[in-house]
């Protein structure tokens, strides 16, 4: 070591020796509050859709894009709907992470006995029910014998239509079922091998848009909407206005009233809250605008759900985005928002082991003195206890004895490397041990005379 290093205020190696064992047990508390809280999410997420062509399906492409910008990877999965939907997430093995399920499919006793959440509701899924004009349904008496496409079992639509078939009296073996895909039976009914369809879809999907605009098929209208509303809670009324679809060709040609469910997000409790926030903001990116059947900052909305909702996405809605997300990237921003509550305590467990550790170090730097000083201390009770108790000859072999000791003693402390702040300590052990050497010196020449 350079001889500059010899001479410094403090010593490197006892600082490293007494902050090490603070230093671990700092970075091991870190470690265990970093896994338990585990601020940053899992890359990969999956979400399971909806039919091919399907409002869900159109809508997880959009999730998909906006969570890539964040470095989320979301994989998307075809389902019939939301029965379906809810099925794999009640399944562990399934590998989904999250869905879209319409309201009305579960209810809050089941999901909270399935580990559910709900992330909110996106927007209204009115109940369409397309027929082909030449049939004339004014009421839903009317289906008595027609052939009507509810979709397969997976989805909500068969339950959902059912519901509105035993509210009106009507049995459904009355009307010929039938389940097949929202595709194909948007084909067959073009074809005209069935009467109707039923669709619970959001205005802009694909296939609602163009039936919308078909010449020869038709739109039932729901006039005792706001009925169905006071039986079943999770639905509302909504109204498509004259003219929405299309302006110019006053499209559709009066208003109609239309029940409506709600879709909404749901995932298992185990979702990361990372996740729940980038959902809920890409939501509220996707839906927060203006609609046909929604006002400006309606939705996304804790409300219009029977499932409980996740603790981050109601924070969203009470109070926003997280403050610091405006000023730097989302993990950053993600990670201080989690671990905040580990660095103050952290911080709190700093401040008494600053004052811990300086006289820890101080003791360090000291030993490394004091324990010639019980090397010194002995070799004067054995010169003390020949003095008492030796005869003439064994005293003199002593006092070589421990002489030599002594010297040895000396070279050793004046090898030493003493930060420069515990020089006095230094200079008094040599004083001390000059001083013993002068009695042993003294006795050695009384024991001659």
């Amino acid at each position: 070591m350079p001889k500059i290093f010899k001479f410094t205020t403090l010593s490197a190696r006892d600082l490293i020796v007494t902050f090490a064992p603070v230093l671990l047990l700092l970075a091991g508390l870190s470690v265990i509050a970093y896994k338990i809280i585990d601020p940053f999410p899992p890359k990969i997420v999956t979400i399971s859709t909806g039919q091919e062509n399907s409002a869900y399906e159109q809508l997880a492409k959009r999730y998909t894009s906006i969570l890539a910008r964040q470095g989320i990877q979301v994989r998307q999965k075809r389902s019939q709907g939301s029965i379906e939907n809810l099925q794999r997430l009640r399944d562990p093995d399934s590998g989904i992470d999250i869905a879209f399920v319409q309201s009305g499919s579960t209810n809050l006793a089941n999901a909270e006995r399935n580990g559910l959440i709900s992330l909110g509701s996106l927007f209204t899924e009115p109940v369409w029910l397309f027929y082909r004009e030449s049939r004339r349904v004014r009421q839903l008496q009317d289906l008595s014998g027609l052939r009507i496409n509810v979709g397969p079992n997976g989805t909500g639509v068969p339950q959902l239509f059912e519901k509105i078939l035993d509210a009106n009296g009507i049995a459904a073996n009355k009307l010929k079922l039938s389940a097949l895909e929202d595709t194909p039976a948007t084909v067959a009914l073009l074809n005209g091998k069935i009467d109707g369809i039923v669709f619970s879809s959001a205005a802009d999907g694909l296939l609602i848009q163009m039936l919308l605009q078909t010449p020869g098929i038709k739109l039932f209208n729901f006039p005792q909407a706001e009925a169905y509303t006071r039986r079943f809670p999770f639905l509302s009324n909504v109204t498509l206005s004259r003219g929405i679809v299309d302006f110019g060709r006053d499209i559709p040609l009066h208003d109609y009233h239309l029940i409506a469910p709600t879709a909404t997000l749901v995932a298992r409790e185990d979702l990361h809250p990372a996740l729940v926030e980038l959902f809920v903001q890409a939501a509220a990116e996707i839906h927060g605008g203006a609609g046909w059947f929604q006002r400006h900052g309606e939705f996304p909305s804790a409300r219009y759900t029977e499932i409980p909702v996740a603790q981050a996405a109601e924070k969203f809605y009470r109070n926003g985005p997280p403050l610091l997300q405006r000023y730097m990237s989302f993990r950053l921003a993600n990670f201080f928002d989690r671990m905040w509550i580990v660095i103050v305590a952290l911080g709190a467990l700093i401040l008494p082991l600053s004052r811990i550790v300086p006289p820890l170090y101080v003791w360090k730097v000291r030993s490394r003195i004091y324990r010639w000083y019980g090397k010194l201390r002995n070799v004067e009770h054995l010169v003390e206890q020949a003095v008492e108790e030796a005869t003439t000859e064994r005293r003199d072999a002593v006092y070589k004895e421990q002489l030599a000791r002594l010297n040895d003693i000396e070279q050793r402390v004046n090898q030493l490397t003493i930060p420069l702040s515990f020089a006095e300590e230094l200079y008094r052990l040599r004083s001390h041990i000059d001083f013993v050497r002068k009695r042993i010196d003294w006795l050695i020449r009384k024991s001659a005379a």
